[in-house]
């Protein structure tokens, strides 16, 4: 709450990311990790994680838009 909702992007912060998505894929054997904090995507994306990301803000504006154009 003191970094990414102020708009600070600390390189220490992506790298703790970066390190916590890679233990998973390790440990865990995890397929894909999802960013389920809206702001989660303003630093880690499909570019720097060993895992592939599901964006879950784009997920939803997706689907709603797709609800909306079907009706």
């Amino acid at each position: 709450m003191t970094e990414l909702v102020c708009g600070v992007f600390n390189p220490e912060s992506t790298a703790y990311c970066e390190g916590v998505i890679a233990q998973l894929k390790q440990e865990r054997d995890c397929d894909a990790v999802a960013l389920a904090c809206t702001e989660l995507p303003l630093i880690v994306s499909d570019a720097n994680s060993v895992l592939p990301t599901l964006d879950s803000t784009r997920l939803l504006a997706r689907a709603a838009l797709v609800y909306a154009l079907s009706n």
